[in-house]
Formats: structure tokens, C-alpha cells, sequence
């Protein structure tokens, strides 16, 4: 981009970054400032008529007796219970693949969870070690699929180790089967991140071995976005000071590819001591992020990983091929939550209070 801000344009562009991650001294603040942004915007529901009537909140049921089904719902009932329900800012309009499901106990017909597939993210570390480089992105979209979204509802999570209920699913024929069909896929890799690293111990993924393995850790070194409406007025200042848009309309990741594009922008138009400060400003903000845990589920292809080189597009399938279907997926979780449901049960820690984000009752981000 050729164009340039002048001094005081850069100057005040700069001081909203500033004063934008002044606020955090870490993710957890900077993740609740995002969640408090994002629930301003669901409309307020008559007392008694909430979607949140519409979650498990039971804690009376046993795991073997839950009848498990997964549903396509549309796009804006599901955006808004997941906002409802999960700690992190949800994304409403993602480029590339996407599927949505949601996650239902069909004896009490409530949901459980919700589940969002979409393109993996272009580059990632510890996946180009599992894959020997930096796959083929052509063959690589044609065979893998990222989980974004894996959120069970609260107390469910965590009476019945919902978020491995959910996971297991992603790990699943179906899932595979649904994908191949809606994109003409040869789906072969299931990958996905927790949601934190350093900050929480454990992951609802640990422990699910065949279905997911832990291959690493990834990258960290990224800017947090900018959220509500200092982005908004922004990217309206600097579009309106430079005379067109800073990246193309159609571009997909258009969020962090907009606020890159300002950053370089802010830097190259500013001098001296000012730049220096942005600079800091920027570094200190790449100190909220934080390094993830990488998981792979291979469904159980042997040969996975020559498929997603484009060595080849037969499926070779491991001994375990067949645990990967839906009902052996779902029965492996039933015996894992039966199991925590009878030792909380005994103990007398079964939660029974559904957590419902709603911006006057809200909950630890990290959990």
C-alpha cells in the first residue's frame, strides 16, 4: 500500500491502539473484554422465554440412558446460544468451509453443546512438523477440516464430561462422511487448539486417545484483534483518511488482514519517540497470546498423512477403524461421563446451576 497517513492522523490511530491494550495485563482480561462486547448485542428475551430454555440443565439423568443426536439449526439461533454459553467471542462469518451443528439430548430434546468445522488456519507449526513441511494447501483443504468451536453448556460440560462428547463426535465418521459429502472431500485429518495454553493445565482433549492426540504446541507471536466499536471507528478513519479500503472487500480473514494492514500503515507514518511507543504497544500485545495445544485425529486412516501430502487418495484404515463410527464414539463417551458422573454424584459435587453469559451474570473466562 503505497498510501500514507499524515502525522496527526497516525498519531491518533496509534493512541486508539494504545489505549485499547493499556487495559490488559493479561488474556483473561483481554478475553472478557471481548465476551462483554459481543453479549451487548443479543437482544434482550421477555422473563421465561430466553434460549437458554432451551439448554440441559439436568443433573439427575444418567450418562447410559441420554439419547444423543446431532442437528443442523439455523445460522443465527445457533451463533447466538453459542454466545451465550462459551467464554470465547464467537465469529459469525467465517470465510471458506463451514459447518454448524448442535449437539442434543433428544429424551429431554435440549441441547448439549454446539460444534463449528470450518478451512484451517494457513500455517501451523506443529502441524507442519507432523506432515514433514508446509503441505500443498490445494490437497490440504481437499483433506483436512479444523474444529473452531467445540463448546458444550454448562453444568453439562462439566457433570458429564460434555466437552469430550463433543469432541469425540469431530472425531467421527459421520462427521467425516457429512464433510466429504457437503464439499466433495476426501477427509482424512480432524485438527484443532485448545482454547488457552499456559493459563490452564488440562484441555477437554487430554485423555482422548485414539480419537484425538496431542502433537505440540503452537505459535504465539500474533497481535490480538481489536474488538467492537474502536474497531469499527477505526478502520472508518483510516479508509476515510487513505480514500479507499485498507484491504480488499472480498478478502477472506478480512479482520486480521485489516488490522495488519493498519499496523504497518500506523508504523510507516509515524517517527521518532512516537513510533517507538506503538511499537511497544504492539509487542506488549502479542504477550497476551499465548502458545496452544495442537490435536489430530486421523479417523482412523493409517496412511493419513501421505493423503494430505497428495501422495495418494486411497484410504488405508487402521485396525481401529471401525471405534471411529458414531455409536462406538458415543459409547466410549458414555463410559468415560459415567464414570465422572458416579464419583461426582457420590461426592456430592454435581453442579446443578446452568451458566448462561447474559452481562450481569457472568462466569470465569477461563474454566
Amino acid at each position: 500500500m503505497d498510501k500514507m497517513l499524515n502525522e496527526s492522523q497516525a498519531q491518533y490511530c496509534a493512541n486508539v491502539f494504545n489505549n485499547y491494550f493499556e487495559q490488559f495485563n493479561r488474556i483473561d482480561e483481554y478475553m472478557f473484554q471481548q465476551k462483554m462486547d459481543q453479549i451487548a448485542s443479543i437482544p434482550r428475551s421477555l422473563p421465561g422465554m430466553g434460549r437458554q430454555n432451551h439448554f440441559f440443565n439436568r443433573n439427575d439423568v444418567h450418562p447410559s440412558e441420554m439419547d444423543i443426536e446431532i442437528r443442523e439449526i439455523p445460522n443465527e439461533d445457533w451463533d447466538t446460544m453459542l454466545t451465550m454459553v462459551t467464554s470465547h467471542s464467537n465469529m459469525t462469518s467465517i470465510p471458506g468451509k463451514a459447518l454448524k451443528l448442535a449437539v442434543v439430548e433428544k429424551n429431554s430434546n435440549k441441547y448439549l453443546g454446539f460444534i463449528r468445522f470450518g478451512s484451517p488456519v494457513i500455517n501451523c507449526r506443529p502441524r507442519n512438523i507432523l506432515l514433514g513441511g508446509v503441505p500443498d494447501l490445494s490437497n490440504f483443504n481437499k483433506t483436512s477440516i479444523m474444529g473452531f468451536a467445540i463448546v458444550p453448556v454448562q453444568p453439562f460440560g462439566f457433570n458429564y464430561l460434555g466437552g469430550k462428547l463433543l469432541s469425540a463426535i469431530c472425531c467421527s465418521h459421520f462427521i467425516r462422511e457429512k464433510l466429504n459429502k457437503k464439499y466433495n472431500m476426501n477427509l482424512v485429518m480432524f485438527e484443532t487448539t485448545s482454547l488457552y495454553g499456559t493459563s490452564k493445565a488440562a484441555s477437554q482433549y487430554d485423555g482422548m486417545k485414539p480419537f484425538l492426540r496431542n502433537r505440540g504446541l503452537t505459535d504465539s507471536d500474533f497481535i490480538p484483534l481489536i474488538h467492537g466499536d474502536d474497531y469499527r471507528s477505526l478502520l472508518n478513519y483510516i479508509e476515510d483518511a487513505i480514500g479507499e479500503p485498507i484491504v480488499p472487500p472480498t478478502a477472506s480473514s478480512k479482520k486480521l488482514k485489516a488490522t495488519n494492514a493498519m499496523i504497518a500503515l500506523i508504523k510507516k507514518s509515524l517517527k521518532g519517540e512516537e513510533l517507538k511507543k506503538f511499537k511497544t504497544t504492539i509487542d506488549n500485545a502479542k504477550n497476551l497470546t499465548e502458545q496452544k495445544r495442537y490435536y489430530v485425529s486421523n479417523y482412523g486412516v493409517r496412511n493419513y498423512v501421505d493423503i494430505v501430502n497428495g501422495k495418494t487418495d486411497k484410504i488405508i484404515p487402521e485396525d481401529n477403524f471401525e471405534r471411529y463410527h458414531l455409536e462406538s464414539v458415543i459409547d466410549w463417551w458414555k463410559k468415560k461421563a459415567s464414570n465422572r458422573y458416579e464419583t461426582l454424584k457420590s461426592d456430592g459435587r454435581l453442579k446443578k446451576d446452568l451458566e448462561v453469559w447474559t452481562g450481569e451474570i457472568n462466569f470465569d473466562i477461563i474454566r
